[in-house]
Order: structure tokens, then sequence, then C-alpha cells
């Protein structure tokens, strides 16, 4: 979303924001118009606006996106942020996301999933969650959601529900392969649009990683790598797919 956007906003002004839903509009008075952008960032699941003094701070949650063009989109805006060329637009049709603007972005997330995971072995020892959950605690690692889990789990050959701390060295070292590895992946491919449609880039394009998915929102479906049936279940309330031969 982030490197779809910022050759749209980065260096331009921010000319005026409107608010649709009343839920967000407490950032309005917080910002000082026009605003230039001088940077576009993230930091785990937070996108960054740097407006120089203050930053801007989305996260879109489960259904959200930003959508650019010249034009309002069509769904559920709650937001648009109005630039000279266009417009970012805030779609959420389940008004999950949330925004603010603050001095200084200051947050209590876990290192990010990428670049040296030397600390990772220590980090999963001292948990019992199971391992899946631990992925998805923005406490622990930055910026993994379910869809993510899964697929990374199903790469480095690790059930779910193990706990974190029963991993042994060889399926510690499978997972801090497989972190970055499908995350990277992922980004390359836009992303994963699922069969709602709600997710797309920010000009309008679907996230390609759908059609490399090997077991999120695959049940009963042949597992890619060994034929067994993919299978479901909930953990945490959420989701679960696994293929129960490889992922032990």
């Amino acid at each position: 979303m982030v490197r779809g956007l910022r050759p749209h906003v980065v260096g331009k002004e921010i000319l005026s924001v409107q608010v649709r839903d009343p839920k967000l509009a407490p950032i309005v008075p917080t910002l000082a118009l026009p605003a230039t952008v001088a940077s576009l960032s993230r930091r785990g699941k937070h996108i960054l606006f740097d407006l120089g003094d203050r930053t801007l701070v989305l996260h879109l949650r489960m259904s959200g996106r930003l959508a650019w063009g010249t034009r309002e989109p069509t769904g559920k805006v709650r937001l648009s942020l109005r630039f000279p060329d266009g417009g970012a637009h805030l779609v959420d049709p389940r008004r999950l996301g949330t925004t603010a603007v603050v001095e200084r972005f200051v947050d209590e997330l876990g290192p990010e999933p990428f670049g040296d995971l030397a600390w990772l072995p220590a980090a999963l020892a001292r948990s019992r969650m199971p391992v899946k959950l631990w992925l998805m605690d923005q406490k622990k690692i930055a910026g993994i959601g379910n869809i993510y889990a899964a697929e990374i789990l199903f790469r480095a050959g690790i059930a779910p529900t193990r706990p974190a701390g029963s991993l042994s060295r060889k399926e510690v070292a499978r997972l801090e392969d497989a972190i970055p590895s499908v995350l990277e992946r992922a980004i390359a491919a836009g992303g994963t649009t699922l069969a709602d449609g709600l997710y797309r880039g920010p000009t309008g394009e679907n996230g390609e990683f759908r059609y490399e998915l090997s077991v999120y929102g695959r049940e009963g479906e042949p597992c890619p790598r060994c034929g067994a049936r993919i299978e479901r279940s909930l953990l945490g309330g959420r989701g679960t797919y696994s293929c129960p031969r490889c992922q032990s």
C-alpha cells in the first residue's frame, strides 16, 4: 500500500481533509493545512504520513484500504485527503480503521520481520503461546497478519498450534527463513485480494499473491506439497489453515 501510494503523495501538499465518518472527525483540528508530505513510511501495520512537525498515522485494520484517484472511489469512504492532482481516500466498509495525528509516533510494537532475526530463537523460547498466535502478536513481532502467519508456518513445516517455546533449533531456523521469504514475495505481488474483493492497491489493482496461497482459504483442497486435504480450525478466534501431514 505504501509503495503504491508513495509516488502520488510524497512532496505534495494536502490541501484539505474531508471526513465522512464522525469517528474520525477529531483528527481535523490537529492538522494545519496545507501540509506537505515529507515522506510516507510504514511501521508494522501503521501507515505514517510525515508532515514535518506532525505525523498522520493510519491503521487500515481488516477491511480498510487507501485508494488514489482524481475521482472518489465507490464503497464506504470515511476520509479523503485532497492533493493538487488527486485524492487519497480511506475506503473502509467495516469502519475498523483508525487515524491519529501525533507530534512524535511512539509505539509498543515488536521488531520488524525483516533483516537480522537473530533475536527470534530466544524470544520464541520464552513463550508458551501457540506459534501462530505468537506470530500475530504485534508486540512480539510487527506486521504479520492471519493470512501470512498461515503461509509462513506452512513453508516452515510447523503446526500452528505448537507452543512457540517447543520449537527445535532446526524448526526455528526454518521459521527465520520463511518469515521474510513469504512477506517479501507477498509485497512484490501487491498483497492478497481475497474473494470478497475488499483489499486492492491504491489505484485499484488486485493483490496477486492470492494465486500463490498454499493453505489459507483452501480448506478441503489438496496440499500443494503432499496432497493431503488442507484443514481449517479456529485458533484465537481466527480461521487457521494448515496441512495435517506437512506441518507437525
